[in-house]
């Protein structure tokens, strides 16, 4: 029989781990480890969706691609040559690179990211004599690499933008209280959905939105507009829908 799970990678704020892990334990996710400012998990496809639409504190969901080791930016930047890009994703797409780098080698991300881009142009380039756009904005395709020592982890952001970014205020306040933060207190505060519920910050009411989310098991992003695995090239509309 085919497993069709694979290994995904969670992004909470630090002191929110625990409470991510045990929102995906309730979503049902398999072999939860939870890490520093984030948590892994196993899922299938259908899951990975279900998971960008339910998770309150997660920040993003990531799907690692490719595990490699790398010494120098000469050696980054060939073993990132070896991906088959095109296969990911079409020359006509538009894509962006994000870096996070903890090495005593690799130590500028925005350099990091630079070099995955270069990579992946050169890639489409020497295939199709063509190279496919970056859109650092509103990408099709979002590209996250991880380096740790030597460690480099690919992986392809199936969020897009931030999952704090939910999709339901029209405007907002001078330095708002990030919504995943507020939905990590209330669900760390044991809150029992029924009792009144006061906020004394006085701000744009996204503890009482986050709050009345939780109480009414509404989605916290039924409202955004788009989710990064929309833009992939097997993206089973049939089963976002469902």
């Amino acid at each position: 029989m085919k497993d069709d799970n694979f290994y995904m990678l969670a992004k909470t704020m630090f002191g929110l781990e625990e409470v991510l892990a045990e929102e995906l334990r309730k979503l049902g996710a398999q072999n939860i480890s939870p890490m520093n400012r984030a948590v892994s998990f196993k899922g299938d496809k259908g899951f990975m969706y279900k998971a960008n639409l339910n998770l309150r504190t997660a920040l993003r969901i990531l799907k690692p691609i490719k595990h490699f080791q790398a010494h120098d930016e000469k050696e980054l930047y060939q073993k990132l040559c070896e991906i088959d890009w095109p296969k990911i994703f079409d020359l006509d797409s538009t894509f962006s690179t994000h870096a996070t780098t903890h090495s005593e080698v690799f130590t500028h991300s925005k350099y990091a990211s630079l070099v995955m881009k270069d990579a992946i142009v050169d890639t489409f380039r020497r295939k199709f004599k063509k190279r496919p756009n970056v859109d650092p904005e509103t990408p099709e395709i979002s590209i996250n690499l991880h380096i740790a020592k030597h460690t480099c982890t690919v992986s392809l952001d199936s969020s897009g933008d931030s999952l704090h970014k939910r999709g339901y205020k029209s405007r907002t306040v001078i330095a708002p209280m990030n919504e995943v933060l507020a939905a990590g207190l209330i669900l760390l505060s044991d809150w029992n959905k029924i009792s009144n519920f006061h906020d004394p910050m006085c701000g744009s009411g996204t503890l009482l939105i986050e709050a009345a989310l939780i109480a009414y098991n509404v989605p916290p992003n039924i409202f955004r507009k788009r989710f990064g695995f929309e833009g992939w090239k097997d993206f089973d509309k049939k089963l976002w829908e469902k």
